[in-house]
């Protein structure tokens, strides 16, 4: 069993008051929660790497409901989206352990969602900062929550640790207004429409 033992986590939540043109009826929350984990696979190459996505889904899960919890509960949470990040010691693939944890936890926590979690990986210093990506939660194809939330860790990841991230939003962007798939028009059947 891999150990990946949690150094810290960092919760992010941001209200956006105003975006221009006229003040919204109310701020729209973007909120995500970072965990700063050991990388046991770290300076080398293992080949089964993808059993050790099950030694991270209670991480998963835990985030998850923090992440819940900064959002101010799971009424309205309509945008989701996760990311990793591999320490100087780690390769791109590391990142990827974090796609079954992270998306089905969020998943499972927040019922019907239907759409995949988008996703954004990559290798990178202390301090590198990464935008995790936000789609509806049912439909992929609402333009009007397409989005992204930067986030980084003043002292990780280290060479030898992963940066796991999730990311939930509430509402589309502020003043949305490049059509496409309407959220009043979303079927949720097949996670694209």
């Amino acid at each position: 069993m891999p150990d990946f033992t949690l150094r810290k986590t960092l919760t992010f939540i941001e209200d956006i008051h105003h975006e221009g043109g006229a003040a919204p009826l109310q701020p729209r929350r973007r909120a995500a929660i970072v965990a700063i984990v050991k990388n046991p696979f770290a300076g080398g190459y293992t080949e089964d790497l993808q059993s050790a996505m099950d030694d991270l889904k209670p991480l998963g899960l835990t985030m998850t409901d923090q992440l819940i919890n900064a959002m101010g509960g799971i009424e309205g949470i309509d945008g989701y989206g996760k990311a990793g990040l591999a320490g100087e010691n780690g390769e791109l693939e590391h990142t990827a352990l974090w796609h079954v944890p992270g998306g089905y936890a969020m998943r499972a926590r927040l019922g019907a969602a239907k759409a995949i979690v988008p996703s954004s990986m990559k290798v990178g210093g202390v301090g590198s900062r990464i935008d995790i990506p936000l789609g509806h939660i049912n439909a992929a194809y609402v333009r009007s929550h397409f989005d992204g939330m930067e986030v980084s860790v003043p002292d990780g990841p280290r060479a030898n640790e992963l940066m796991f991230a999730l990311a939930m939003s509430r509402g589309p962007r502020i003043h949305h207004r490049m059509g496409g798939l309407a959220v009043a028009d979303v079927q949720g059947e097949d996670g694209l429409r």
